[in-house]
């Protein structure tokens, strides 16, 4: 931490990056009133963008060619360098990020000093997602299973804390892991696999250390826990229930394929205890009750809520 705040306060003393300055320099051009951005009508802007998203990936090198000169600026580079730079400059009116706390109060931090542009953050997450007894109990069990084990569970919004009403609890655990037993885990660029490894060596590790935390703290693995194989950053779908708050893996950000099934007795429990952490960027509710839905919603303490 002490590493990336110097570099943002370097860059904030005026080390900028003369290619930052010149992605700004021409994107402040582009959006000038009566440029051909501005110009461009709502309908016209949005083909631009949804031909963007599907040429992100695999064209990178010509994405920006459909766009006015200036409005599509690409500059590489690391966090404490580019990042830095970007949060840091005065000529920036506003910045949106995707990544860890950390990193993001130290945007906010660098945002505030300059010239206090307009933030918007997606953080960490260890989003609840609650199964009342009058859910779809089916239904249930496939949203939850795919909200945690999505990407090889490395995403923000992932179902990481899944509380299950004490009625179904057992049901629902069943379910789950006949679901996950059946997940294919494998060569992510074939068509057929569900899973595939994790990012590098180093993420691999982390999540390893955190279920072991899970099996040594009490929690009952209910399947998975180990490594496959010895080639790639493969990790067995990882079922554990019987978890209580008090558990590193009902607290900390896994990030990766790893559900975590708890139960609960009550809606004001449950509210309470989907409240009690330090994130607040997704929940997830499953009821047949639109009331019940509508009031659960309402009281947790997260930025979006499905």
């Amino acid at each position: 931490m002490a590493d990336c705040n110097d570099c943002f306060l370097n860059v904030h003393m005026g080390s900028v990056p003369p290619d930052v300055d010149k992605a700004v320099e021409a994107a402040r051009e582009a959006f000038q009133p009566g440029s051909p951005w501005r110009n461009l009508d709502t309908s016209a802007r949005g083909q631009l963008l949804y031909k963007w998203a599907d040429l992100i990936e695999r064209d990178r090198h010509i994405l920006a060619v459909p766009f006015p000169p200036g409005v599509v600026n690409i500059v590489p580079g690391y966090g404490p360098t580019a990042g830095a730079a970007i949060a840091c400059h005065k000529d920036i009116d506003k910045i949106a990020f995707t990544g860890s706390t950390e990193v993001g109060k130290s945007i906010t931090e660098a945002a505030s000093k300059s010239n206090l542009k307009r933030v918007t953050l997606e953080l960490g997450g260890k989003n609840p997602c609650i199964v009342f007894a009058d859910s779809d109990l089916s239904q249930a069990v496939d949203y939850a299973s795919q909200g945690a084990f999505f990407n090889q569970g490395q995403c923000c919004t992932a179902a990481a804390r899944v509380f299950v009403e004490e009625p179904i609890y057992d049901e629902f655990i069943r379910r789950s892991v006949e679901r996950v037993k059946k997940r294919v885990v494998g060569n992510p660029f074939d068509p057929q696999t569900e899973q595939g490894p994790q990012i590098d060596q180093v993420h691999f590790d982390k999540i390893m250390e955190l279920i072991e935390s899970g099996k040594k703290e009490g929690a009952k693995l209910d399947a998975g826990g180990c490594a496959i194989g010895d080639v790639g950053h493969y990790i067995q779908p990882t079922v554990f229930s019987e978890v209580t708050d008090n558990m590193r893996i009902a607290k900390e950000e896994i990030f990766g394929p790893v559900q975590v099934i708890m139960k609960f007795k009550n809606t004001e429990e449950v509210v309470r205890r989907a409240n009690s952490s330090e994130f607040g960027l997704t929940a997830g509710v499953f009821t047949r009750n639109i009331n019940k839905a509508l009031t659960v919603a309402s009281a947790l303490q997260s930025g979006t809520v499905w």
